[in-house]
């Protein structure tokens, strides 16, 4: 079976192992190594209390090459004052150490509880491990996408395999995320590489342009974390001049970009915490694309909405209600309601439909609500997710 992990494209080797930041012994600590170095580019959160490791990271992801990421998880480091700090660039030093680099070509990333302080005397011994078990191999990939894990049940990782100027251009990704998670960087923690060879300035563009119609069209409580970070490495190792304009070869990867975060995205809203389905909401007719966004996130994060399709409930009038109550403008003589392409709400009136279908859509793994809003042409859209009695559960038991 071919590599599905973040060491597919050429150039990257990676590690993943618990160190003991985490009670459970298990693994909580990665490194992913470019040895020629690499072009970054990354996303952040946009809350305005945020862990030490993004302001660090934020600071670092300027420098023009770069040859290492570490990441811990089980803890934030987030509101841990001037030595978290500290801590992160400590972090930052001994990875470049370990692999002879400078400290400001190590990008960094951190999730796990709030205002804890880092057990440094392990995370330094884990780190002078990490470094000497770095391999390109399929397992090493599945090491490091299982050691940023918190309450994710399961690894998640992707591959997007292209063609640019005849050559072969590999993409891969892996991220974490269960909870905590709503748009503008609905990540948590996410890592793609890729052999791809492309200017600093585009890839940047590249990476906005997917973690916006992907990863942040995903909310599972409308909450994003203090520590949302999306970083992606290109080797460039890939053997086709170097892509420096908007052209078709831009293009062509900034599809199969989108088309990476959209599969990282999916199996983040599958495997949310508590969730046993997801949905995806798709509003057109609006008067403005922020118009549509508005109303889709509104659906997506409304809780009777949510509790609807954890039962299986075709109730199409909490979907209704939940447009009428975004700021986005509605023409109620002309709205209209799909649950697939089954019609039940036709220019503001109930449509007639049979009850046990629209069931059996709502009770599918996946479906799709569409909204149009009667007023415009805009459209955009939002994945959500059900919300279960285990979420609670999740959320009332998590502390470490």
């Amino acid at each position: 079976m071919a590599n599905q992990s973040i060491t597919a494209p050429r150039g990257f080797q990676v590690a993943g192992l618990p160190c003991g930041i985490k009670r459970s012994g298990k693994p909580d600590l990665g490194v992913i190594f470019c040895a020629t170095g690499a072009r970054s580019a990354a996303v952040f959160t946009t809350n305005q209390v945020v862990s030490a490791a993004v302001e660090v990271c934020r600071e670092h992801t300027r420098s023009a090459r770069v040859y290492a990421v570490v990441a811990n998880s089980g803890n934030a480091n987030t509101c841990t004052g001037k030595q978290g700090f500290k801590d992160a660039v400590a972090m930052c030093r001994l990875t470049a150490q370990g692999l002879a680099c400078e400290p400001h070509q190590v990008l960094l990333a951190s999730t796990g509880i709030i205002g804890h302080p880092l057990p440094m005397p392990v995370i330094t011994a884990g780190i002078a491990q990490a470094v000497t078990r770095l391999s390109d191999t399929a397992r090493a990939g599945l090491d490091f996408a299982k050691a940023i894990m918190t309450t994710d049940t399961r690894p998640k990782q992707a591959v997007q395999r292209i063609k640019i100027a005849g050559k072969d251009v590999t993409l891969a990704g892996t991220v974490k995320g269960a909870g905590m998670i709503g748009p503008n960087m609905a990540t948590t923690l996410c890592f793609m590489t890729t052999d791809m060879a492309i200017s600093k300035s585009l890839l940047n563009r590249a990476l906005s342009q997917a973690i916006g119609n992907s990863l942040n069209k995903l909310t599972v409580d409308g909450h994003q974390s203090t520590n949302d970070t999306a970083i992606l490495l290109t080797s460039g190792l890939a053997g086709h001049p170097t892509v420096t304009r908007q052209d078709a070869n831009f293009a062509r990867f900034a599809r199969a970009l989108e088309a990476l975060c959209d599969d990282l995205a999916r199996q983040m809203a599958l495997d949310a915490e508590g969730a046993t389905r997801m949905f995806k909401v798709v509003v057109t007719g609006a008067a403005t694309q922020t118009d549509a966004a508005i109303a889709a996130r509104a659906v997506a994060n409304y809780d009777l909405v949510k509790c609807a399709v954890n039962g299986g409930d075709p109730n199409w009038g909490r979907i209704i209600c939940a447009v009428g109550s975004s700021r986005a403008r509605v023409n109620p003589d002309k709205l209209t309601c799909k649950l697939d392409k089954l019609t039940v709400f036709r220019n503001g009136q109930p449509a007639r439909f049979d009850v046990k279908q629209a069931s059996r859509i709502v009770s599918q793994t996946e479906h799709t609500i569409t909204v149009d809003l009667g007023v415009g042409k805009a459209t955009d859209f939002c994945y959500g997710v059900d919300l279960s009695r285990e979420y609670v559960t999740i959320n009332a038991d998590y502390h470490t």
